[in-house]
């Protein structure tokens, strides 16, 4: 990059022709280092740059170098306020003050699934679902007058994940009286379509409570567990391409214990973090590869201190 720095910068100085870069070093070295912003607005330049920034492999080039020094970025939510912070130490007090797209207060907005800079969120007064991208202000509310595009708390599970067509979807999982209700809205066509879920499957019950979806590779993962029995958890995978779901096993634990799991995309690998134990208790984490689960890393141990009221 501090070459084509110093190739455009000569050529303006001395009105000569620039360098003949190449697509390839176009495609691969320049367009992924770009702002968001600015990749928008090359889509428009013609049809092979469009269809090389719409590709799936140019999405996960482009989130590396944003996930880069100062393009980090994290967003807070408070009472009243919103704001955009980089995560770069000498920046970190830097602070933008965003509006929201919406008419609500900041902390009415319910985060429920996030991807490549995307966030699908809840609005607390009218449990209306909206896709959100914070850093070009775009918004789009996915609800309609058929009740789809409503969340439930307590019952609803959403997970934001990328089509073999590397179009955006929203997986929304809503579970009735017995039934489980799988909707699948597009982002780029508005449009939705039903998913079967599991046969003969007991997760529509209230005793079982589902966390929001993590992509990874080509599976949207989801942790369901029955709260009040110890160590009763699985794992829902959705795959992405054939759009069917199936059961993982939970990382064994041993012993009985009461075990959480909080899943994670690490490096395009599927992980979680589990906890377990009561009062000394434990954090493992595990990586998912060939249909098994493997422990690494040390164990990280939390004493929890039980307080009495006077």
């Amino acid at each position: 990059m501090k070459k084509l720095k110093g190739c455009l910068y000569s050529a303006s100085e001395s009105n000569t022709k620039l360098p003949d870069l190449g697509p390839d070093l176009i495609m691969s070295e320049i367009l992924p280092r770009l702002p968001s912003k600015c990749v928008g607005r090359a889509k428009k330049v013609c049809k092979e740059w469009l269809s090389c920034i719409s590709s799936k492999e140019f999405v996960m080039m482009h989130c590396r170098h944003m996930c880069k020094g100062s393009r980090q970025k994290i967003l807070s939510i408070g009472q009243e306020s919103c704001f955009i912070s980089s995560t770069t130490v000498d920046l970190v007090d830097e602070k933008t003050m965003i509006t929201l797209p919406f008419h609500v207060r900041p902390s009415d907005v319910w985060i429920l699934s996030s991807l490549n800079g995307l966030l699908c969120v809840c609005l607390r007064n009218t449990f209306e679902m909206l896709i959100w991208n914070p850093l070009i202000r775009s918004c789009i509310n996915i609800s309609d007058s058929k009740s789809y595009g409503f969340f439930k708390i307590y019952s609803d599970a959403v997970g934001l994940y990328i089509d073999s067509s590397n179009d955006y979807r929203v997986l929304h999982i809503k579970r009735g009286r017995f039934t489980v209700d799988v909707m699948a809205y597009s982002r780029r066509t508005s449009h939705r379509k039903r998913i079967p879920f599991l046969q003969k499957r007991h997760y529509h019950t209230n005793g079982y409570v589902w966390s929001g979806g993590t992509f990874c590779e080509d599976g949207l993962y989801f942790t369901v567990f029955q709260f009040w029995l110890a160590g009763d958890i699985v794992i829902i995978r959705f795959d992405v391409n054939t759009e069917t779901f199936s059961e993982i096993g939970f990382p064994y634990v041993g012993n009985g214990e009461t075990c959480q799991g909080n899943l994670v995309n690490m490096n395009n690998k599927l992980h979680v973090f589990v906890s377990h134990g009561f009062i000394d208790m434990a954090v493992d984490l595990w990586r998912y590869e060939g249909e098994h689960w493997s422990k690494f890393g040390a164990q990280l141990h939390m004493l929890v201190q039980k307080k009495s009221v006077l």
